[in-house]
């Protein structure tokens, strides 16, 4: 079972998943989340970005905002899937350690996060 999402940072992205078949009902969340609470709606991704898998939206909010935005994205996302994480300036451990999810658990790219050998590593 997937770790649900906890307030321990002073602020945080949810990256809300979807696909062709769903990319209106995540733009819908993602703009409704905008109009209610205070957090940065980014764009509307229709194609893999970053580390992430599927096509995504990122909602940057505080942890002020963190216990009402999190069980709302909860309650409303049908059957979207939410990877929330917090934004510690550590981008591997906010994908991994500091990483939880609302719905299905993704496998995400951690390439770019992960740092490239050095010839001292392969010795």
């Amino acid at each position: 079972m997937p770790r649900r999402p906890v307030n321990v940072h002073s602020a945080y992205h949810a990256h809300v998943y979807f696909d062709a078949s769903s990319v209106a009902q995540a733009r819908a969340l993602c703009e409704h989340a905008g109009r209610l609470f205070k957090v940065a709606v980014g764009r509307v991704h229709e194609k893999p970005v970053g580390p992430h898998p599927r096509w995504s939206c990122q909602l940057a909010f505080s942890a002020a905002e963190f216990d009402s935005i999190v069980p709302w994205l909860d309650a409303h996302r049908g059957e979207l899937d939410v990877l929330v994480h917090g934004v510690s300036g550590d981008d591997l451990k906010d994908h991994t350690d500091h990483a939880a999810w609302l719905g299905r658990e993704w496998p995400l790219d951690l390439r770019q996060f992960q740092a490239a050998p050095t010839a001292k590593d392969a010795r």
